[in-house]
Order: structure tokens, then C-alpha cells, then sequence
């Protein structure tokens, strides 16, 4: 591989899973899932312990991690959105400018994917797209089935029907993961006269549950789990939101008995795949999902081994993210929509390369929105002045133990899949111990934990009138930090 002219410039990996929670790493204290290469990820770089997206759906999220601005700035709200406006600008175009060479293997999911996803003005000189490894929608528009075929395989037989909300899938060599690490390698191998910028989105973890055969064999059926984060409060508590978006309209409890196990039939799935069962298997969906992540572990293991044989790795700017989070059984509920519990809003973010101290595991509040602007800091590339994230160049990179105050998250009538149909507007800021959430669309309904006493989030304090003043504070602060997250709009170049 490699480049032929005087650009050393650090090249850019960008890998974000799609669904991924930040408790499923091993070595950040999960000790019954196995993630050696993300593990020895963070040995080389910066782990942050408390990075929160700023939606809790595909599409307003990678918008906000790939521009740099939070929703309420960049409107891009809704998944299954007719376009991506023109007015904002990604930050992968930003680098084809300054002469890097750009890639996309997998998912965009910028605006409507349904059949074909309408590119922006993206930057990507490769744009291998692969929304959903489960369907083609328009013949030979996806990539990874282009790949099956070029392997002989019929991918209309491999994925066919509705698949149910929890199976085994394909095997290993032909599932979109080994695609995605085989197609990354051949990348990184082409000659060209700079550095490159590849990004790399894979379908994984997302439902439908279903690893290859060869890692969810061992985890059989997850009965040597810990169940999910559940106590039957959650039951009354969910009640409250019973017509707040979600894909789980109704808490249930998540660990079914011997009984109701041998009893328990798995519904052919919905044409999305977005409709999880009225109930579930909690254990063997975790173990489903944690087989999973070892799958994309292990093929994300593959693409670190070619950086370390060619010698790029300490040339290369590595990000390992995810663009939101899943329930997973957490208070009864699966998949995702409007709720703000950690498991759904808090995601892995692990960064390695030039300029990224090594082994350190930082509790700063981060967001998404910061990648961009760190890493067009870190390659030398001005940030623009419409980018709303903070570089974690001059705070966490130069051993700094704060890096901001608070964290938001938005929703904004952003989930289609979901059985209520009317109009859903909450916010939630956090500042690492209270964690406020207002539904604005459903006057007086909110949610305030404390996570310092509190850290499975079961005791609501909303309603407590112990804690009425420090609500009415956090409220104000709320606003405020709301407020700064809007965009004044074009630059003021003159006072009138």
C-alpha cells in the first residue's frame, strides 16, 4: 500500500457500529463478553467513559457526529427524512478539500434508506453502500450482496422472509462484517499520493439478533447472563409513557420462567424489523447481541492487523464508536425510541493515533458532536465556526480532567417505527450525576435520576418534592444549555 507522495498526514479510520451500548467491552469491566481487539484498542489510545450521542435514532445522530452540530442547529431530526439539506456540510467533504482520499464501506443513513439512500455532497471518492445486510431494495445497489454473488452465494436465499426478532444468521466468512474488514483491507492497500479517510459503518450489533452460528455457540442461551436491568417498578413507570415514541410501547419482564421459556414462540419479524415482540427472551437476546459484537470484534481485529503489518497503525487515526445504543431488556423495554436510560444514549468512543495520549480512560462528559472538530484538529485542518463540538485536543488530549459541563440528547418526532403516531419532543441534559429529561410534547412529564445513588436509573425523582428545588435549578440549566445548542445562523459580517 501505500502513499507515494511527501503528504504524511495521519490517515483516518472511522468505525462506528450501529446500536452499540457502552457497557459491552471487556476491558471496561463487562467480563462475559470477549473484545480482545477493542481491548487492545484502548491500550494504544484514549478511552472516554461517558461520550453521549445527541439522538437516540440512526439518522439525527450520524448527522450530528458527521457535521459536528447538534440537531436543534443542523434540523436533521427525523429518520426516513426526504433529504439531507444542503446547507450543512459534512465533515468527510471537509477532508476530500484538504486532500484526503475518502471512503464509505456500509451505512450513510443521512436520509431515507428505505430503498436507496440520496447521497449528499459527501466527499467519498469510494461509496460502497450497504444500508441493511438483510435486502436489496434496487437490484445492485448493494454492495455487500454484490460481494455474495462474486462469492457464488445467492444473498435472496440467505436472507429471506421476515426475519424474526432473534435467529441465527449467516456464517461467519459471509456475514457484512467480513465483507466490510475484507473491502477496509483493499482500501488501505490502493496507491495514492496522500492520506486516507475511511469510514466504516456496519449494520451490527442492530436487531434482528442474529450472529453467525460459530459466536453465538458460546453463549448457548445466555443462561449464565446477568439478566437485564429490570425490577417491577419499571412495570408502573413505564405506564407514564405509554404514548411517548418508541419502538416498546409496553415494559415487560424481560426473564421469562422454564414454563413461559419452553412456551415461547419467536413471531416471524415486521417488514422493517423494527417492531421488537409483545414478549422476549431477555437472556438469549443478550447473548444474541453479545454474540454479535464478539463477531465484529473479531473482523474489526482483522483491519487493526493490516495496520500493524504494513506499519500505519501509528500513522492512523482510529475512532471506534457507535451511533446510538439498545435497551437490550434494560426496565423491560428492547431496541429503541424516545427514552434517555444509559444503555440507549451512552455509546463506546475509543480514540488512537498522533496526538492521542495512550492507555487512558477519561470520565469527562463527551458527545458525538466532539469527533469532528477533534479530528480535523488533529490533522491540522481549521474548524470551521459553525461546528458546535469541542476538540478534545486542548482539554482530555492534554490531561485536562474536564471537558465540558453538561451532555444533551434530542428527540424531535424522530422515530417512524413506532405505534404512536402524534408528535414527540423531549430534551435531556446531563452533567454526569443528575440526569434531567423533559417530554416537551407531554405537558408536566419528565424524568430526573440520580446516577451517583441511582446508577440503574430505578428511582425516578421527578415527582419527589425532596427534590423540587434542585428540579426547578436543573430546569433553568436545562433551558440554558438547550438554548446554546441552536444555530444563530449565516455569519454576521457587519453590525446592520
Amino acid at each position: 500500500m501505500s502513499k507515494t507522495g511527501a503528504d504524511t498526514r495521519p490517515n483516518i479510520l472511522w468505525f462506528c457500529a450501529d446500536q452499540m451500548r457502552y457497557d459491552t467491552i471487556s476491558a471496561l469491566g463487562n467480563a462475559e463478553i470477549e473484545t480482545p481487539n477493542i481491548d487492545r484498542l484502548m491500550k494504544i489510545g484514549t478511552t472516554f467513559e461517558k461520550c453521549y450521542v445527541q439522538n437516540q435514532i440512526c439518522t439525527p445522530s450520524r448527522a450530528s457526529f458527521l457535521t459536528g452540530r447538534y440537531p436543534a442547529a443542523h434540523r436533521v431530526y427525523r429518520n426516513g427524512n426526504a433529504y439531507f439539506p444542503k446547507t450543512e456540510k459534512l465533515v468527510t467533504k471537509t477532508f476530500a478539500e484538504n486532500g484526503y482520499d475518502c471512503g464509505l464501506i456500509g451505512k450513510l443513513h443521512l436520509s431515507t434508506a428505505s430503498k436507496f439512500e440520496q447521497r449528499p455532497d459527501d466527499g467519498y471518492r469510494i461509496f460502497e453502500w450497504c444500508q441493511n445486510p438483510g435486502w436489496e431494495k434496487v437490484p445492485g445497489s448493494n454492495a455487500y450482496w454484490t460481494w455474495l454473488r462474486e462469492k457464488g452465494e445467492d444473498p435472496s436465499q440467505l436472507f429471506s422472509g421476515k426475519p424474526p426478532y432473534l435467529s441465527v444468521g449467516v456464517p461467519a466468512e459471509l456475514h457484512q462484517m467480513a465483507w466490510l474488514a475484507e473491502r477496509a483491507i483493499q482500501f488501505m492497500q490502493e496507491d495514492r499520493d496522500g492520506p486516507w479517510m475511511l469510514s466504516l459503518n456496519p449494520f451490527d450489533p442492530h436487531p434482528p439478533f442474529n450472529p453467525p452460528p460459530e459466536t453465538m455457540d458460546r453463549f448457548g442461551d445466555g443462561q449464565d447472563l446477568a439478566p437485564p436491568l429490570f425490577q417491577e417498578t419499571d412495570i408502573a413507570h413505564q405506564k407514564r409513557f405509554f404514548d411517548v415514541r418508541t419502538q416498546k410501547r409496553v415494559a415487560v419482564n424481560p426473564l421469562l420462567s422454564p414454563t413461559e421459556r419452553a412456551a415461547h414462540v419467536i413471531p416471524e419479524g415486521d417488514k422493517r424489523g423494527a417492531k421488537p415482540p409483545d414478549r422476549f427472551d431477555g437472556l438469549k437476546v443478550k447473548a444474541a447481541y453479545y454474540a454479535m459484537i464478539e463477531n465484529l470484534d473479531a473482523q474489526f481485529g482483522r483491519i487493526l492487523d493490516h495496520l500493524e503489518a504494513t506499519g500505519e497503525i501509528d500513522n492512523t487515526v482510529i475512532v471506534f464508536t457507535s451511533d446510538h445504543g439498545e435497551m437490550l431488556g434494560d426496565h423491560g423495554l428492547l431496541y429503541k425510541g424516545c427514552r434517555f436510560f444509559e444503555g440507549l444514549i451512552r455509546v463506546p468512543l475509543v480514540m488512537t493515533g498522533p496526538g492521542i495520549p495512550r492507555d487512558i480512560r477519561s470520565e469527562v462528559m463527551a458527545e458525538s458532536v466532539d469527533i469532528a472538530p477533534t479530528l480535523l484538529s488533529l490533522v491540522g485542518i481549521e474548524i470551521d465556526k459553525s461546528i458546535q463540538g469541542m476538540s478534545f485536543t486542548d482539554t482530555v488530549f492534554e490531561g485536562a480532567d474536564f471537558h465540558k459541563e453538561t451532555v444533551v440528547t434530542d428527540f424531535n418526532d424522530s422515530l417512524g417505527s413506532s405505534e404512536v403516531t402524534h408528535d414527540t419532543r423531549a430534551s435531556m441534559t446531563c452533567d454526569g450525576r443528575y440526569k434531567l429529561v423533559v417530554y416537551h410534547s407531554h405537558p408536566g412529564l419528565g424524568e430526573l435520576f440520580d446516577l451517583q445513588e441511582d446508577p440503574n436509573e430505578f428511582r425516578c425523582l421527578w415527582d419527589d418534592p425532596k427534590y423540587s428545588e434542585l428540579k426547578a435549578k436543573l430546569i433553568a440549566r436545562h433551558l440554558d444549555r438547550m438554548m446554546g445548542t441552536l444555530s444563530a445562523g449565516p455569519e454576521r459580517v457587519a453590525v446592520a
